[in-house]
């Protein structure tokens, strides 16, 4: 009986920190990789623009749904650099991409990247799928969502970014 109660204590004190984590407040360093197997690391990031992260596992009904809105509504999100990151290898991700997302894929400001170290969770800690960040260009935290049907309110941290820099 003790084991079991100590089991219990142990499973909910593990299941609390998974779902208490706090974002990454400060963009972490991160390795990833492009489709073309070319490392992307934190150090290619674009400067001085919005850094808006997607992460996203393929099978995950949300992040389909996620990504379609994304890529209904990309010409709102033309302001910022677009990182979508998934764990899924490099075919499956080109199936979501292409059933999902195929607005995106060939856009200059969209980078798709395969987080084969599985580094996304440890380093930038969302609390679900899919995880949507979005970074100042000074690489601080503006906002994190992890329901896809409020996606929607990166448009106007966008917005305002940009009727800050034109003022």
């Amino acid at each position: 009986m003790k084991l079991r109660l100590k089991t219990l204590i142990i499973f909910l004190l593990i299941a609390f920190k998974v779902f208490a984590q706090t974002p990454a407040l400060i963009l972490p360093d991160f390795t990833f990789y492009k489709s073309d197997n070319t490392l992307f690391t934190d150090k290619n990031i674009e400067p001085n623009k919005m850094l808006f992260f997607f992460f996203f596992d393929v099978d995950c009904e949300h992040c389909q749904h996620a990504m379609m809105n994304l890529n209904q509504h990309y010409t709102d999100y033309k302001k910022a650099a677009i990182y979508l990151i998934s764990l899924a290898v490099k075919e499956k991700v080109n199936h979501f991409m292409n059933e999902y997302a195929s607005n995106l894929k060939n856009q200059k400001n969209v980078t798709i990247l395969q987080d084969t170290k599985n580094q996304f969770i440890e380093k930038f800690k969302p609390r679900r799928y899919p995880a949507m960040f979005l970074y100042s260009a000074e690489k601080k935290l503006v906002d994190y969502e992890d329901n896809e049907d409020s996606m929607f309110r990166f448009i106007n941290q966008l917005n305002k970014s940009s009727n800050k820099s034109t003022k």
